[in-house]
């Protein structure tokens, strides 16, 4: 397994556990700064235990591939949606930017999965 993978897929899995778990227990800055995008907090719930299962996904992935290969596709995914509602909400670049940095990093660790 490729260094590079490694070291994206722990790093994803670490920031995706801690954002996750935020939501779903509802941490009012998430959840406020969510809630603005239309999204109810049953919403933001679910969004973050996708982020939670993408986690999981991305771990178990160091033990067999095809579960990480499809936590990062999921992940880019969740956060593609997640750029292009911050844009419809006539958000700048300071909000935007992050997710789409995420999904960069996560179709990385997607491709080292894949080659590796």
């Amino acid at each position: 397994m490729a260094v590079t993978h490694v070291v994206l897929s722990v790093l994803l899995a670490a920031i995706f556990t801690v954002l996750g778990v935020a939501k779903i227990l509802r941490q009012p800055a998430l959840v406020s700064r969510t809630e603005r995008l239309g999204f109810s907090v049953r919403a933001i719930q679910g969004i973050g235990a996708l982020e939670v299962a993408g986690a999981a996904g991305l771990v178990a992935g160091f033990f067999w591939r095809l579960p990480g290969v499809a936590a990062a596709i999921g992940l880019v995914t969740l956060l593609i949606g997640a750029a292009v509602s911050h844009v419809r909400a006539g958000d700048g670049i300071k909000d935007v930017a992050p997710p789409v940095w995420l999904a960069l990093v996560s179709a990385a660790a997607a491709v080292t999965a894949i080659a590796a």
